[in-house]
C-alpha cells in the first residue's frame, strides 16, 4: 500500500480470511451461547444456539480483521481511490447451507465500497452472480470486456437505477468432500433444482462440515432423509425451502419452464454431467459418499457408479 501510494500505480491487493470457517471460535460469553438464535432452518436446541454463538464469535473476529485492512487505506490516504470488495465463496458452515444449493449456501456476502458510485450505504436486493464481478469492472475502469466473458455489469443498479440486470443466476455442485452432482437455477421468486446422483436418495453428510448442529441432527435420524431427485420451491412463501411442490399440478408451468432452461445453460456451457457422472481428476482423494464425516480417511481414484 505504501508503495501504490507514493508511485501513484493501480494495485490489486487480495486477503483471504480463516474466519468464518470451522473451528469457529469459543462463543464470547455464557450469555451468548444461551440465547443465540440458530439458522432458521435448524432446530432451536441447546446445542444450535452453542453453534450459533461460536459463529458470531468467529465473525466479531473478522470484523476486526476487515477493519485493520480498511484503516491502513485511510492511513495511506488511498480509501476515495481504491474499490474494496468484500465477499465469500459460500454460505454459513451450517447443515444445509455451505455446500448445497440452497440460498443458505449460495447466498454469499457482496460488499462493495469505492470511486464510481459504490458509496453512500445503498442496498440492492437484485439477483447477482460471482461472474458479474468481472464485467463490473471492466464497465467501472472503461476497458472492454474479454469476448469469453460471461457475467453481467452490476453497474446499472449503481448508476442508472435499474432494478435488476439478469431475471436468474444458476448454480452447480459436483464435489466438496464428496461426489453430489446437482445443478440449479434461481429466479426472483422461484428456486428448480436437479440433483445427478441416482444412487443415492440421502444427504451426503461428508459434504457438511463437522459441529455440533450436525451432531444433533445425525443424532435424530439425519441420514436417512429422503431427498427428491428434482426439487420446486416457491420461495416468497417457503424461504426455507422445506416444501418441494415439484408434483403440484399448480406450479407446473413454472416447474417445466424452469427445467428448461437448466438444462438449455447445461448444454450451452457444454456441462460434463450430461454425458454421465463425473470421475474426480487422476490421484484426487475423497471421501466416499457414504462417509459421515470429511474427517474420514479419504479415497484415492474413487468412481462413481454408472
Amino acid at each position: 500500500l505504501r508503495e501504490a501510494r507514493r508511485d501513484h500505480e493501480p494495485f490489486f491487493f487480495s486477503i483471504g480470511f480463516f474466519e468464518t470457517h470451522r473451528e469457529f471460535f469459543d462463543p464470547g460469553s455464557v450469555r451468548d451461547a444461551l440465547y443465540s438464535q440458530p439458522p432458521s432452518n435448524l432446530p432451536d436446541d441447546p446445542a444450535t444456539r452453542h453453534d450459533m454463538a461460536a459463529f458470531k464469535a468467529s465473525a466479531r473476529s473478522l470484523d476486526q480483521g476487515i477493519g485493520a485492512v480498511l484503516g491502513a487505506l485511510d492511513a495511506y490516504d488511498i480509501a476515495d481511490d481504491t474499490l474494496v470488495i468484500l465477499t465469500t465463496d459460500h454460505g454459513l458452515a451450517f447443515p444445509a447451507a455451505k455446500a448445497t444449493l440452497y440460498d443458505r449456501g449460495l447466498g454469499v456476502m457482496l460488499i462493495m465500497r469505492g470511486p464510481g458510485g459504490f458509496m453512500g450505504g445503498k442496498v440492492n436486493d437484485a439477483l447477482v452472480s460471482h461472474i458479474d464481478i468481472f464485467p463490473t469492472l471492466c464497465d467501472l475502469l472503461d476497458i472492454p470486456r474479454p469476448d469469453w466473458l460471461q457475467g453481467e455489469s452490476m453497474m446499472p443498479l449503481v448508476r442508472d437505477g435499474a432494478r435488476e440486470i439478469r431475471d436468474a443466476i444458476f448454480a452447480e455442485a459436483t464435489y466438496h468432500a464428496a461426489y453430489e452432482p446437482q445443478r440449479c437455477i434461481r429466479t426472483r421468486y422461484w428456486k428448480y433444482v436437479k440433483r445427478f446422483d441416482d444412487s443415492r436418495t440421502g444427504p451426503v453428510l461428508a459434504n457438511c462440515d463437522d459441529g455440533p448442529s450436525k451432531a444433533l441432527l445425525i443424532e435424530r435420524g439425519w441420514k436417512n432423509h429422503v431427498l427428491a431427485p428434482e426439487q420446486l420451491y416457491e420461495l416468497t412463501f417457503d424461504p426455507n425451502e422445506a416444501h418441494n411442490r415439484i408434483n403440484d399440478p399448480a406450479a407446473a408451468a413454472v416447474r417445466d419452464e424452469l427445467r428448461q432452461r437448466l438444462d438449455q445453460w447445461m448444454r450451452d456451457t457444454d456441462d460434463p454431467i450430461l454425458k454421465g457422472p463425473i470421475l474426480p481428476p487422476p490421484g484426487v482423494e475423497v471421501n466416499t459418499p457414504d462417509q459421515a464425516s470429511p474427517l474420514e480417511p479419504t479415497v484415492k481414484d474413487w468412481k462413481p457408479a454408472g
